[in-house]
């Protein structure tokens, strides 16, 4: 599974305005409403999902990195955005450092492979510290888009 399997281009943020959890992972489920890739009115409930998954423990796995997921009835397909907090975001994270790189997924709840493999490509990839500062500090989001369609075109990410 690659990266464009599953990040829709049109909602990665290069730089969120949020400075809370709750504040970053809304701010990505708009911009994935906004994309057209989850409907607006499911979108309390799926942001309400990814917190309630969070509430069992975090999802910022460390090393500046958060990986938000859930899955929900109202998507028919794997769906993702990646976003980039400039100043970093508290996570609760595993090693106690601010998050500034998120990778948020929705799956449906019928399609559990899907899942599982977007997340181990995704926890793959970002094994590669080199890979992670370019995204972290990418300006704007076709950067981070560009960076992406690289790691895909190198096979970095099967």
């Amino acid at each position: 599974m690659k990266f464009s399997d599953f990040v829709a281009a049109d909602a990665i943020r290069s730089s969120v305005k949020a400075r809370t959890k709750e504040g970053v992972i809304r701010e990505m489920a708009t911009a994935l409403v906004e994309a057209g890739k989850i409907p607006a009115g499911d979108m309390e409930g799926i942001v309400k999902a990814i917190m309630k998954r969070e509430d069992l423990g975090s999802t910022g796995i460390g090393r500046g990195v958060a990986v938000p997921h859930t899955k929900h009835p109202s998507v028919s397909r794997l769906v993702g955005t990646v976003a980039v907090s400039r100043e970093g975001i508290d996570f609760e994270s595993l090693d106690g450092e601010p998050v500034q790189l998120f990778f948020l997924l929705v799956s449906p709840p019928d399609r559990p492979g899907d899942h599982l493999r977007a997340l181990e490509n995704i926890s793959r990839q970002l094994r590669d510290d080199s890979f992670c500062a370019t995204l972290k500090a990418a300006p704007a989001a076709t950067d981070i888009r560009h960076l992406l369609e690289e790691a895909d075109s190198h096979g970095l990410v099967s």
